[in-house]
């Protein structure tokens, strides 16, 4: 149980981190503008798996365990079975996640955006893994996150 705690905080305060630093660019607001504007994998659009933005706050559970997933711009966030892992989406022909963990596990590594009508997120692992994630309802983060990154959790 005690793990659990901590594994959720540490997701809390690493989407807390993401949503506040945009995983630390210099470069303000406009980049978020221009990816949008040039046709980010996260822009909203026609009917496929990339349809509905996948910018926000995503959470799950996938074989009993918690994976939560933000979203900001191209940039991403995932915790999942005690790993924290950085990195963005891309556009490889459809929207990708490719991600890399702190600890080096590889099992969310590269993930195919299966589908997405903004409410819920399947991807699909390269190594097997399939989540299916629910949008945050109020897009926001909760009350109450710690306000610093974990002791030995690298930043983006």
């Amino acid at each position: 149980m005690h793990k659990r705690v901590r594994t959720s905080l540490a997701a809390a305060g690493l989407v807390a981190a993401l949503a506040l630093t945009g995983c630390g660019s210099d470069d303000g607001d406009d980049a978020g503008k221009d990816a949008k504007a040039s046709g980010s994998p996260t822009e909203a659009g026609g009917g496929d798996a990339g349809s509905a933005s996948i910018e926000g706050a995503w959470f799950g559970k996938t074989d009993g365990k918690s994976v939560d997933l933000a979203v900001t711009g191209t940039k991403a966030v995932l915790i999942a079975d005690g790993h924290a892992c950085t990195g963005e989406v891309a556009d490889m022909g459809k929207p990708m996640l490719s991600l890399k963990c702190a600890d080096g596990n590889t099992d969310r590594t590269m993930g195919a955006i299966e589908s997405n009508d903004g409410k819920t997120l399947v991807i699909s692992w390269d190594a097997g893994a399939k989540d299916t994630l629910t949008k945050s309802a109020t897009g926001q983060l909760p009350e109450g996150l710690p306000t610093g990154l974990p002791t030995g959790v690298p930043t983006p």
